[in-house]
């Protein structure tokens, strides 16, 4: 664990300049506005240790696939997240000496990313090999109101010298994947031209067609005041320049101002593409970088009226979670029904793809609570629209009839992952997507989903289920063969618990959803009956035989369900008895021990009670809990915060807090040792679920609302917002009491434990130790 960032309440602070940690801090210093991203790369050459990173939205490359031996069911591809055009570099020289902070002496660096209002800054004095110091300040973003677009504000001083500075804006579309299978660069040059002081390159993807036009305009101040100055043009493959030498005297600051643009043929027709940005830049040029900084920090702290949650008492606690969802209102506006969320988002290129299943486990419930429902209608539309590839996606390991398998991995529908138990084992993911379906209208009570889009999806998947299960004539039961579960660390097992819970749930609710449309809306079934050639006699008895019949593991003496066939053949050791030296053992072990190993890279057991409490007493939870929590590693980033869920129901507050930091700080703190990759955008709504159903004890049954709350120990209070269908709540919690209030829409009944208080519009109710008082 790192431990170099300063806490700080609304900044990530790096205080002095950690070579060691600069591919870390690069992850952790992210910007992205939904549109596009970029690394925190330093402006200026450096040649030392950095993974430079520009992305934009929904464009990908399927990088041939590369495995040691070909399976038949295999995907072809495994779709890149692109690395894009540089479009920061600013190449700084003074007197013909080139500035790179590898090379010099570096003192008073500084670099924080500012939370609150969106930008990263940084600063520090070289001094070159000649002698010769430099102050630097740079501030930059990636505007979220004009958002294909980012600025600069590159400033420099000298303090012991007069010279000349050569500045060079620039744009290198010369760039390759860190990840890239075979070392093959994506990216092929249509066009590239300049003019005074900008200049554009156009890229054009190999195999996909994705063309992107990057854009750079650029204006330079002395002493704050603008300066007439002489560009000379320089061009090269895939590289375009200005090149700009100018008299500077000791103390006197000179800035250079670069506005850019990434717009790509997602949004704009190919032949219009030039064109558009030109005038794009030209109207953020227009504004000048004083009203794009303003208006970025104005609509960032609406952004934060809110999302905010605001944590008296403990700043690291109180930054980590700003930190989450401050990465997570960058990766995803709900804009563009098109687009989902990464599991690194802007911030790396790791695991390739757009989609996993994370967005319908961890993502959704963030933004159904702090968006309009359209953003995770969408989502789930998404989903909806990519059906037929999950036909195919099926059909191509043998299933039929309508039977749909999600991908684990895509970026159109298709699956593009390359490794064999994750793409044919883990399919788990179906119940997931399904889950959310759920969980959306239970959370927003837009029932009309179902039979507009819902049903379709539903089908499918129970489809696929009632396919891939197969009758035991030894258990008499329906069972489950060769999948691998959320928990990673086991592949290739029989009757996963988690997975066989949710297809039986899966069976379950795509029955009751058909029962639903056939009593409120029978044309529209008859209408899904016909268009899915569906037999409801023989399929839903099927379905209702392999719901009444699944065999589920369980330990009756032990009271625990097994995660699968066999595990307590394992040796089943804790994970405090392992050597410091031992972890993460992902990477200090052969893949060979881990899967011997009782250890639990992620909740799996506890993923299905975390999903279905309800149907578990709380006598059960605890049994499993207290089973597999010790057994677990927590080497996913996906896993800490349903620990901290479930540890927080059964009363386990300082557990519960312990496993918030883990997630709230996991990449902060760099807990896996692999931020330097990107960070873990998915995970980070499951830190925000971690306060709001852990700490807050959020549940919604009964289209009701239920708080179960408490304040972790060093805490003094917390506090946040949730849109809930047509209200917007504001709930305060300290260790004595819980406020509600009712911030817009009508009178709404909340309960708090086990009582029901009415809030009535635009007023509130405090809730102290069972007796209410209206506010």
């Amino acid at each position: 664990m790192k431990n170099y960032l300063k806490h700080d309440e609304w900044c990530i602070i790096e205080e002095g300049f950690h070579r060691e940690y600069n591919e870390i801090t690069e992850s952790v210093c992210s910007l992205g506005n939904g549109r596009m991203g970029q690394r925190g790369n330093f402006e200026e050459t450096f040649t030392g240790k950095t993974l430079q990173g520009n992305y934009v939205a929904g464009v990908y490359y399927p990088d041939k696939t590369r495995v040691g031996w070909w399976k038949n069911g295999y995907p072809e591809y495994f779709a890149k997240v692109l690395n894009a055009a540089n479009w920061i570099g600013i190449k700084v020289e003074i007197d013909g000496e080139e500035l790179d902070l590898n090379r010099c002496e570096v003192a008073d660096f500084r670099r924080v990313l500012n939370m609150r209002e969106g930008y990263l800054e940084r600063s520090f004095i070289a001094t070159l090999a000649s002698g010769k110091q430099i102050k630097v300040y740079t501030k930059r973003f990636n505007s979220i109101v004009d958002d294909e677009s980012g600025a600069i504000s590159y400033s420099i001083t000298p303090l012991n010298f007069d010279g000349k500075l050569t500045l060079t804006p620039y744009i290198d579309g010369d760039i390759k994947n860190k990840d890239a299978n075979y070392d093959e660069k994506f990216w092929d040059e249509i066009h590239r031209e300049t003019a005074f002081a900008e200049g554009y390159i156009e890229l054009r993807t190999k195999k996909t067609g994705f063309h992107v036009v990057t854009g750079q305009k650029f204006e330079i101040l002395q002493d704050g005041k603008s300066v007439d100055f002489q560009s000379f043009p320089i061009k090269a493959e895939k590289y375009v320049a200005s090149q700009v030498s100018l008299d500077v005297i000791s103390g006197q600051e000179t800035t250079l101002i670069k506005y850019a643009c990434n717009l790509s043929s997602e949004n704009y027709a190919v032949e219009e593409l030039l064109t558009a940005a030109k005038a794009y830049l030209a109207k953020v040029a227009a504004k000048g970088y004083d009203t794009m900084l303003a208006e970025q920090a104005e609509k960032w702290i609406s952004k934060w009226h809110m999302n905010d949650i605001v944590i008296e008492g403990d700043v690291a606690a109180q930054q980590g979670i700003r930190f989450n969802i401050f990465q997570l209102n960058q990766t995803y506006s709900g804009e563009d029904a098109r687009l989902n969320i990464g599991p690194k988002g802007f911030t790396g290129e790791k695991y390739g793809g757009s989609t996993y299943w994370d967005t319908e486990a961890y993502c959704i419930p963030f933004y159904m609570a702090t968006a309009d429902a359209q953003v995770a209608r969408n989502l789930l539309v998404y989903r909806w629209k990519q059906l037929g590839r999950a036909i195919e996606n099926a059909g191509k390991l043998g299933f039929k009839d309508g039977a749909a398998l999600y991908p684990m991995v895509t970026m159109n529908g298709e699956e593009c992952h390359n490794e064999w138990e994750i793409t044919f084992e883990e399919i788990h993911r179906n119940g997931a997507i399904a889950y959310a379906i759920y969980d959306y209208i239970n959370y927003t009570d837009d029932k009309a989903y179902l039979a507009e889009y819902g049903f379709e999806v539903l089908l499918g998947i129970a489809r696929f289920w009632a396919q891939r299960v197969n009758w035991s004539i030894a258990k008499k039961q329906y069972v489950m063969l060769g999948v691998t579960g959320p928990n990673e660390y086991e592949n290739n097992v029989n009757n996963n618990w988690y997975t066989s819970y949710i297809a039986v749930w899966c069976l379950k609710y795509a029955k009751e959803a058909a029962e639903y449309i056939k009593s409120t809306d029978s044309a529209r079934f008859a209408e899904l009956v016909g268009l899915l050639s569906l037999n409801e006699e023989a399929e839903f008895g099927k379905f209702q035989h392999i719901i009444d019949n699944m065999y589920l593991p369980e330990d009756k003496e032990l009271g625990v369900y097994l995660q699968q066939d066999g595990f307590l053949d394992k040796e089943l050791i804790q994970v405090k008895d392992l050597a410091a030296s031992d972890r993460p053992i992902n990477q200090k072990w052969s893949w060979d021990r881990i899967l011997r190993s009782c250890f639990i890279k992620q909740a799996d057991v506890l993923q299905g009670i975390y999903f279905f409490e309800d149907d578990f007493d709380i006598e059960t939870i605890r049994r499993n809990y207290d089973f597999y929590e010790p057994m677990t590693v927590h080497e996913s980033s996906l896993s800490p915060c349903v620990h901290s869920i479930i540890a927080a129901k059964l009363g386990d507050k300082p557990r519960s807090y312990e496993f918030y930091q883990r997630s709230a700080r996991l990449d902060l703190d760099d807990y896996n040792n692999d931020t330097e990759d990107g960070l873990h955008i998915t995970s980070m709504a499951g830190t925000w679920m971690s306060v709001i159903k852990g700490f807050g004890g959020m549940r919604v049954r009964n289209g009701q609302i239920f708080l179960n709350p408490f304040v972790p120990e060093n805490w003094k209070s917390f506090a946040f917002k949730i849109r809930f269908r047509n209200n917007i709540l504001n709930i305060i919690t300290t260790s004595d009491n819980v406020t509600i209030e009712n911030l817009e829409g009508g009178d709404i009944t909340i309960n708090v434990g086990s009582e029901a208080y009415e809030v009535k519009a635009t007023s509130s109710v405090v809730v102290a130790l069972g007796a209410t008082e209206l506010a």
